[in-house]
């Protein structure tokens, strides 16, 4: 699978969950990967992506801050695409703006200024999310067939204080924007809540909603869910930087499925976890929509069965004592 030999690829945020895949299937295909971490000196972020096949070869790392202008010019100097996934994660927060809205707005528009500037550069695969998709007025319907042309309302995230909702869509409009105005060729992949096995050695958010559930937890109090493979999104992100006629957004995200219908699969897979029972379930809140993936599909995305996805994920969590 040499698709990417001799090609040179900047991936922002690199150690991150997504990030992670994105760079060990880059590597796989023969891409010489430039990543851009916040600390190249620490061992703990950078170990796992060191160790990727091919990373002693053909893996850089560069040290960015998404807040510092010209900070990630060594690093998307001379590339041909640029994957940018750095972005926080945060669902509490106690300053919206210095926590989530700065980091994800400005780190998008210091990466785009200087894709504008590098001559050598074809395409930017940017990662927003369903966040910046599924939040408007009038709000998303039973059975309604959500698709690319929905996008969340900014000012209805303000008044109802989703404020990761709004940090992925005002940089999602902003990129969109930059992008029109300075000719850059930008594909967007939205996806919705991943799971799948960790390369990275911590938590990370969407995976933690797994371990939540086993632990009797369910933080956004909803009945249904849905999930998408991390490998599937890393591949999608891929194609649509190998796929010349990839253009716009591809939304991606899995069946819905219920709190209790994952619980039931957990435990056929892993009869000696112990599950609790989640409280409150009448009064959980019930979101069935339909999701279109077929332009994702047609980019050759294939998905993996949701109990495939949850038995990996939970093997990675046990083998990494995150569970």
């Amino acid at each position: 699978m040499n698709n990417g030999g001799g090609k040179v690829v900047c991936v922002t945020g690199a150690s991150g969950y997504i990030a992670s895949w994105i760079v060990k299937l880059l590597l796989l295909r023969g891409y010489t990967v430039k990543a851009t971490v916040r600390d190249p000196t620490d061992r703990k972020k950078t170990e796992h992506l060191l160790a990727l096949e091919g990373a002693k070869e053909r893996l850089k790392l560069f040290k960015a801050d998404l807040l510092e202008e010209y900070s990630f010019e060594q690093a998307i100097q001379g590339c041909d695409a640029v994957f940018h996934t750095a972005s926080p994660v945060l669902f509490t927060v106690t300053d919206p703006q210095s926590e989530l809205i700065n980091p994800a707005l400005k780190g998008t528009m210091n990466v785009l200024s200087t894709c504008k500037k590098t001559p050598s550069l074809k395409r930017v695969i940017l990662t927003s999310s369903m966040a910046s998709v599924l939040l408007r007025q009038p709000p998303v319907e039973p059975n309604e067939v959500v698709d690319e042309t929905f996008f969340s309302d900014p000012s209805l995230c303000r008044e109802t204080k989703n404020w990761y909702l709004l940090a992925k869509t005002l940089a999602e409009n902003a990129a969109w924007q930059f992008s029109k105005d300075n000719g850059i060729d930008m594909v967007v992949l939205n996806p919705g809540f991943i799971i799948g096995p960790l390369l990275q050695p911590t938590l990370n958010f969407s995976v933690e909603l797994l371990v939540h559930f086993i632990n009797g937890r369910n933080p956004f109090n909803s009945k249904y869910y849905r999930f998408v493979d991390v490998r599937d999104v890393a591949l999608a992100h891929i194609k649509a930087l190998e796929t010349p006629s990839a253009n716009g957004r591809y939304v991606i995200d899995g069946p819905n499925m219920s709190v209790n219908e994952i619980k039931e699969i957990l435990r056929e897979l892993f009869p000696g976890l112990s599950i609790a029972d989640t409280n409150g379930e009448s009064e959980m809140i019930e979101v069935s929509y339909k999701v279109c993936v077929e332009k994702v599909k047609n980019l050759g995305v294939e998905f993996t069965p949701m109990k495939l996805s949850l038995r990996d994920t939970i093997a990675s969590l046990k083998e990494k004592l995150l569970l």
